[in-house]
């Protein structure tokens, strides 16, 4: 019998669509080799996410595409694809099932928008299959959602020109990316090192926006102004006043000056003395104001309020969303750009508001309103079927589960604007009163603005707090005369313009860099936005990995590299990379081209130009636009004229080179000027250190003391006193090859090798550290060098164990990814009978050698928030990891965790995971102290106890 393939985008959906279509269609039994659901005409399985991607370049005889302009731009005729290494297995399974004989059929279950069509296609286009398609599009995953879904599959035609716009955002990014990439990372690479730059289609317009904000902060420079405040004394009571201009108008190009400000003292002083203790006579209009509910939310204002009130990222706001929608079922799919819903939705809404009546205790009384006063009424404002795309508004589904922590609040949030849009306006009275005193002088105008609640309407959804507050005014009688009782002249500045928020950043790439107030007038422009509401919090991520922004509170900052790159491209004539209106209007034909009015080679065609233009804008300043030299001498041979370059300075006729960016901190041409010609730079600010913390340092020039070594800028401090995460006194050794990631500067001082700009994956730090000095064997240049650049080094005798005292031979092996070194041991001829290794022998360690330890000389790591413990400093020896100031037990045992546990070198990146989370990821190949056997296990932690053990995953089955 034949069958149909339904292909979810994870392993839950298929496991709630395995649930809900059993019902109807017969029941499904699960086949555990495979990950699938069948019964007599279905199966169902899953990716898990995306399982193959672009394929990665390559030379015609198969090897990695080397970094060298010589290859660019990289215009395959064909864009082919690959799997995605860790998705391997998941994807063979999908494709055994997809070209068995007996499915005849498919049909597309993944997420209902761009990217979950992207996933979809790629498989079957990967995979070569060419068998009947159908779509399953669900809008929310309630069982009743999806019966409705799959009796309304939409057809393979219906969908082609949504996954059209999808291969192509694909494509282009790709094309972008990887040539912008690349050339720049040429560009900055050319006086030395290796300088990724990474940019892209979306990322890098947003990095501009932050630049150009950063900027303007710090051009800015405060200016004094006055205003002149009064209390008047009226009949009924006292109310204040502030002095305005009457003739005042607003000029764009003047936007600090405004009709209350004064920009002379004397004149706000005289203001001041010439209406103190005078009549003045009043007048006012007031004006009935009734306000709105704001809109239903799509995905970015969702992301926006979550932002405002509870100082929640984009991504976790997604994360959150996407929970409720798919574990819990709460709420419908978030990843929307549309805040209406369908004008056949009246009965639906009607039956959610009555759910909430029914279920939810707290908003009962408002649902209850809603229905008693007029029910669910048609209305543009909420209903508006040509406002909906793939997807409608997020609201609640009228499915109630227990929910706690940070996903209720993000469900809370939903239902308050769900029940608000069918709510009243909130009524207010608008006060305008104007107090004109006349004195032989001049007359000078006091303006007072009054507001009173009448009705809170759809305000009463939200605490007091959250309310608009009460800011009544005494009355008065029509032309009273009142008396000015107080009169002063406060002074104050003008403010820098405000970093972006996470909320107020979503706002500019919503709208491509215009910042608009209006909501309504805003969603005009949202088809010109930078990337998509599913995709902008990956892209904030994005800049913050790469170090080209840093999250500082709620605040978004591009940093020197941020602003840098930025600054490059306007120098080489690249600002269409950095154009937030040009990159909206790529978003916008993505659109149209979705909605049929655009086609993909035309669209392709021009992404393949624009890519060409920008290798040869690099390539052109490559050639014609070096930054002139600077007029110094070489502290190195003398010569005159240095190179000056975007990344470092640099001497033409010998070796001598100094970065500009250090700690994040770019240095200007003239600070480098100052460094070289007297030696060193005084204490300033700017610098972050590796854990992404602020910190004040100076630069000194030091000279190289051997021929290997090379000129290098070190830090120092005031107080001597380096902040965590900046070791300092660490001599560059230069540059070193290091497996999947180039050529990486290598640095060392008297305890450990260094390579900070290692990429790690997984973490947002980067940097690889290893002690010099391993088990009692000092690790070799020569040996590092094979360590870093194939995985592992040859055969090292004479390390000692720290639990037995005996001596052992080992390989050190690396993990590229992640930076993790670990011991390799050779075959065993016999099984050594030893006590097994683990939390106890770990425990031992720290009761009897931890004393010995010369803490004085220790590393400080920096602080870091104990899970259960608060802060301690983090301390690193020779032998172990050492937590200051945490303590256990009646003889207070200092809590101690070695370098090494089973066979397996723990980080700083591993050990900050125990601590702070109290549990590592999964850590392959620990070798048994007993047996010699390689096992995987977790390293957990018990702040109540300090105690340190494994864990280990379940078996297979």
């Amino acid at each position: 019998m034949s069958k149909t393939l339904i292909i979810a985008e994870k392993p839950s959906v298929a496991t709630d669509l395995a649930r809900v279509l059993g019902k109807r269609l017969g029941k499904f039994s699960k086949d555990s080799a495979t990950g699938s659901y069948s019964n007599d005409t279905l199966i169902i399985t899953s990716a898990v996410g995306h399982l193959v991607e672009q394929k990665k370049p390559q030379t015609a005889d198969g090897k990695s595409l080397p970094w060298k302009m010589d290859y660019l731009p990289v215009m395959p005729a064909h864009m082919e694809l690959e799997p995605i290494a860790k998705s391997a297995d998941r994807l063979k399974k999908v494709l055994k099932l997809a070209r068995s004989k007996e499915v005849t059929a498919l049909v597309n279950a993944c997420d209902a928008g761009r990217e979950g069509e992207l996933i979809f296609r790629n498989i079957i286009r990967f995979g070569n299959i060419r068998k009947p398609i159908s779509r399953l599009w669900m809008q929310s995953m309630t069982d009743d959602a999806i019966l409705e879904a799959w009796s309304k599959l939409k057809s393979d035609a219906d969908m082609a020109d949504l996954a059209d716009a999808a291969v192509c955002r694909s494509e282009s990014d790709w094309l972008v990316g990887l040539n912008s990439t690349r050339a720049l990372t040429v560009l900055q690479s050319a006086a030395g090192g290796f300088n990724v730059t990474p940019t892209g289609r979306v990322q890098t317009p947003t990095l501009a926006l932050l630049a150009a904000r950063q900027k303007e902060i710090l051009a800015f420079v405060p200016e004094p102004y006055y205003e002149v405040h009064a209390t008047f004394q009226a009949q009924a009571g006292n109310y204040e006043g502030k002095w305005i201009n009457p003739d005042w108008r607003k000029n764009p190009k003047e936007p600090q000056k405004t009709r209350d400000r004064i920009w002379d003292e004397a004149t706000a002083r005289a203001i001041a003395e010439r209406c103190r203790g005078r009549e003045g006579r009043v007048s006012e209009t007031k004006k009935p104001v009734s306000v709105p509910a704001p809109q239903l939310f799509d995905l970015t204002s969702l992301q926006r309020e979550a932002s405002n009130r509870f100082g929640f990222s984009a991504r976790r706001t997604l994360q959150l969303a996407q929970e409720c929608y798919e574990k819990h079922k709460v709420l419908t799919y978030p990843r929307t750009d549309s805040k209406y819903l369908p004008d056949d939705y009246l009965k639906i809404a009607a039956r959610t508001v009555e759910a909430i009546r029914d279920n939810l205790p707290e908003f009962a009384p408002h649902a209850r309103g809603i229905i008693e006063r007029r029910g669910i009424k048609p209305g543009k404002r909420v209903f508006d079927s040509s406002k909906v795309s793939d997807h409608f508004a997020i609201i609640p589904t009228g499915r109630f589960v227990s929910l706690s922590g940070d996903a209720a609040r993000i469900f809370t949030l939903v239902v308050q604007r769900f029940l608000g849009v069918f709510m009243p306006n909130a009524e207010y009275e608008d006060t305008e009163r104007t107090t004109i005193i006349q004195t032989p002088e001049a007359t000078d105008t006091f303006y007072t603005h009054g507001r009173v609640q009448l009705s809170p309407g759809w305000r009463a959804l939200y605490p007091a707090g959250q309310r608009d507050r009460r800011d009544e005014l005494c009355p008065v009688t029509p032309q009273e005369r009142v008396t000015a009782q107080q009169v002063d002249a406060r002074q104050d500045q003008t403010k820098a313009p405000a970093p972006y928020t996470e909320a107020t950043l979503l706002t500019a790439m919503e709208s491509a860099g215009k910042l608009v107030d209006d909501e309504e007038l805003a969603y005009a422009m949202k088809e010109r936005g930078l990337g998509t509401p599913a995709t902008r919090a990956a892209i904030i991520e994005g800049l913050i990995t790469q170090e080209y922004i840093v999250r500082d509170g709620k605040e978004l900052i591009a940093t020197r590299r941020g602003m840098d790159l930025i600054d490059l491209l306007g120098k080489i004539g690249l600002s269409t990379l950095s154009s937030p209106e040009l990159t909206g209007e790529w978003e916008y034909r993505l659109k149209q081209m979705e909605s049929g009015r655009l086609d993909r080679d035309t669209f392709m065609k021009d992404i393949r130009r624009y890519t060409t233009e920008i290798v040869d804008a690099v390539r052109d300043y490559m050639k014609n636009g070096k930054n002139p030299d600077l007029p110094l001498t070489c502290p190195a041979c003398g010569a005159q004229g240095l190179g000056s370059r975007v990344d470092a300075v640099s001497c033409n006729h010998c070796k001598f080179r100094i970065r500009r960016v250090h700690a994040g901190l770019s240095l200007t041409d003239d600070q480098m000027s100052e460094l070289i010609t007297r030696g060193e730079l005084p204490v300033m600010e700017g610098f972050r250190s590796k854990f992404g913390k602020p910190f004040k340092a100076g630069l000194r020039l030091v000279k190289p003391q051997s021929e290997r070594a090379t000129w290098k800028a070190e830090f120092y401090f005031e107080n001597d006193n380096p902040p965590a995460g900046e070791p300092g006194g660490s001599e560059s050794q230069g540059l070193v090859d290091v497996k999947d990631h180039g050529q990486l500067e290598l640095f060392l001082n008297d305890k450990q090798w260094s390579i900070p700009d290692y990429p790690l994956e997984g973490s947002t730090r980067k940097g690889f550290t290893m002690s010099r000095i391993i088990l009692g064997q000092q690790i070799e240049r020569n040996q590092l060098d094979k360590l870093l650049a194939t995985g592992k080094t040859d055969l090292i005798t004479g390390f000692i164990s720290q639990r037995t005292r005996r001596p052992f031979d080992a390989y050190l092996t690396i993990d590229p990814k992640k930076g993790n070194v670990a011991f390799e041991f050779p075959p065993r001829e016999t099984k050594h009978k030893t006590d097994p290794a683990g939390s106890k022998a770990a425990r031992r360690f720290t009761a009897s050698d931890a004393t010995r330890e010369d803490l004085s000389q220790a590393t400080k790591h920096g602080p870091i928030k104990i899970k259960g413990k608060g802060e301690h400093e983090l301390l690193e020896t020779e032998n172990a990891w050492h937590i200051d100031g945490l303590a256990y037990g009646k003889t207070r045992k200092p809590l101690v965790i070695p370098h090494t546990m089973c066979g397996i070198t723990l980080s700083l990146d591993l050990v900050t995971q125990l601590l702070t989370k109290g549990k590592t990821e999964l850590i392959r190949n620990f070798v048994s102290h007993k047996t010699g056997r390689p096992f995987d296990a977790y390293l957990t932690f018990t702040p109540a106890t300090g105690k340190v053990g494994y864990e280990f995953p379940p078996r297979e089955s």
